[in-house]
Formats: structure tokens, C-alpha cells, sequence
């Protein structure tokens, strides 16, 4: 879906008509047409403020433009659901809610997140575990929070 289709569904769900969306967002009546006729978008405030006031990811107001994976386990977050929080509420969209949540992180090293993994992932090939060890500490080291 296009922005404009995902705001006017926004809109819509929460029972609102473009004047009361307008009042919440603090913004005209006709910017929300607008943007719901795709002639202008939301900017970065506004869109912070969307996502705050009604609980969507700023990724998925966005149409979901960029495929997001946990900077920290490399999960794919594809859901808003999987996406970790701030302590205000807010989404952090680089995170997974399972690695950092409430501003802090799930996992105090790297070793930890490995052990974790080791013992948790499956293991269908039956690959020894210094093996599976260095094969996550690979992918894991090209993410953001590990370099």
C-alpha cells in the first residue's frame, strides 16, 4: 500500500473524519486531504507524531519502503508487533522488542547473544557447536550493534 491508502486507512480505523485526524495531529483539515489524495506527505514531525498517536511504526506509515532486520540478532521485523520500544512507547526500528526493550538491551555481549542462540536455534544438520558458534558470530558481526 501507498502512504496515502495507509493514512486514509489509519484515519478510517480509528473512526475519525479528516477534520478530527487534523485536531490530534494539530494540522489543517486539508493537509490531511492532501495527503490522503497524495498530492503532499506528512513530514518528519508530523510523521513521528502519527506513529505515536496511533501506534504504528514509522516504517509501515511509510508503506514498509525498507526491509528491517534486528541490528542486534538480525531478525527481520516485518511486523510493527516485533519492533522494540523506548521507554516513552515510541517504536525503535532497529531493534526487535525481544533484544531491547524499555532502552535497554536483552543481551550484554556478544557471547551472550551467542550462547543464546547455540542453545536455542535449531539444529536440523546436527553442525557441531563451535561450528554453529562461528557461523552466528559471522552474521552477527556485520550488524550495527556488534561492530
Amino acid at each position: 500500500m501507498e502512504m496515502q491508502d495507509i493514512l486514509k486507512q489509519l484515519r478510517k480505523n480509528n473512526n475519525l473524519t479528516q477534520e478530527q485526524m487534523a485536531a490530534r495531529l494539530m494540522v489543517t483539515r486539508q493537509a490531511v486531504s492532501r495527503w490522503e489524495n497524495g498530492e503532499t506527505q506528512p513530514n518528519t514531525e508530523t510523521l513521528k507524531l502519527l506513529s505515536r498517536k496511533f501506534n504504528v511504526s514509522i516504517n509501515t506509515l511509510l508503506g514498509s519502503p525498507r526491509q528491517l532486520i534486528c541490528q542486534c540478532c538480525g531478525m527481520p521485523l516485518n511486523e510493527d508487533s516485533m519492533m522494540s520500544r523506548e521507554k516513552d512507547g515510541s517504536y525503535n526500528e532497529e531493534y526487535c522488542k525481544w533484544c531491547y526493550a524499555e532502552g535497554e538491551f536483552a543481551y550484554k555481549s556478544k557471547d551472550a547473544l551467542l550462547d543464546f542462540l547455540v542453545n536455542h536455534m535449531p539444529n536440523p544438520e546436527n553442525v557441531k557447536e563451535e561450528d554453529r558458534r562461528r557461523q552466528f558470530d559471522l552474521y552477527l558481526s556485520q550488524l550495527k550493534h556488534w561492530k
